[in-house]
């Protein structure tokens, strides 16, 4: 089992030291309270590195989101077949934009998806992974927005999802660091990115700049599920949207 990481809790201070590194001429801007909360009882600093790997996470999911979305949006698709039954990826690629492929699919694929996202969500929180990874939660003093190994599968994995290829592991700290400041201000601009898109989709007109160059979508933009899914609550959830 790897040594376990030394445990350091951030700050306020480290967030203003992080946002110069980040962004010399803003600087640390917090208009909300968020950072000097207590989450469910917990420490400060337990918030921070809470709001911290929320932040790292969806930034990206965001910045896969907004590739997706580009090459999705200009007809970019597997040329195989995506199901069993014969349902193929071109298919499904011409519905519309990439909301309206996101309605098209299969409800077990939606499933699968969300299963496995289920699963990388359980594995990067369970305790004993950590333990065995060498570090500890993130509410704990881990490092936000690094993922735990897969060693500890009963099966074999191909790859790691923190490092798959490896490339970082000869890295030194300053190059380390430099990549995690990059990702951070790549996820911010590919997360107002892809709600822009998103918002152009759903309210044509809404982003000027992006006006004309997204496919309108009339569904339901924040559903994972839609009317095509024949699943528990699915149509009570959308008769109730405000949208």
């Amino acid at each position: 089992m790897p040594a376990a990481a030394d445990v350091r809790m951030e700050t306020v201070g480290d967030l203003d030291a992080l946002a110069k590194k980040l962004n010399p001429v803003v600087g640390y801007y917090n208009p909300t309270p968020l950072a000097e909360m207590e989450f469910w009882g917990q420490s400060e600093s337990a918030t921070i590195g809470f709001l911290r790997q929320a932040e790292i996470k969806h930034g990206r999911v965001a910045m896969a989101a907004f590739v997706g979305f580009v090459l999705q949006s200009n007809g970019v698709h597997f040329p195989w077949d995506m199901t069993l039954e014969g349902t193929t990826y071109a298919e499904i690629s011409a519905v519309g934009g990439p909301a309206a492929q996101w309605d098209a699919l299969p409800t077990l694929a939606k499933l699968q998806i969300v299963g496995f996202v289920g699963f990388l969500e359980w594995w990067s929180e369970n305790d004993y992974v950590l333990e065995q990874s060498g570090t500890t939660h993130y509410m704990r003093g881990g490092q936000p927005g690094k993922f735990p190994s897969f060693k500890p599968l009963p099966v074999p994995a191909p790859l790691e999802l923190f490092d798959p290829f490896g490339l970082s592991k000869k890295a030194t700290p300053e190059k380390k660091e430099k990549g995690l400041l990059a990702e951070i201000n790549n996820g911010r601009l590919a997360m107002i990115g892809i709600m822009a898109f998103c918002a152009e989709a759903k309210v044509p007109g809404s982003v000027p700049l992006l006006n004309g160059l997204v496919t309108p979508y009339d569904g339901e933009t924040m559903a994972f599920f839609s009317a095509s899914d024949n699943l528990p609550l699915v149509k009570e959830m959308l008769a109730n949207s405000p949208f």
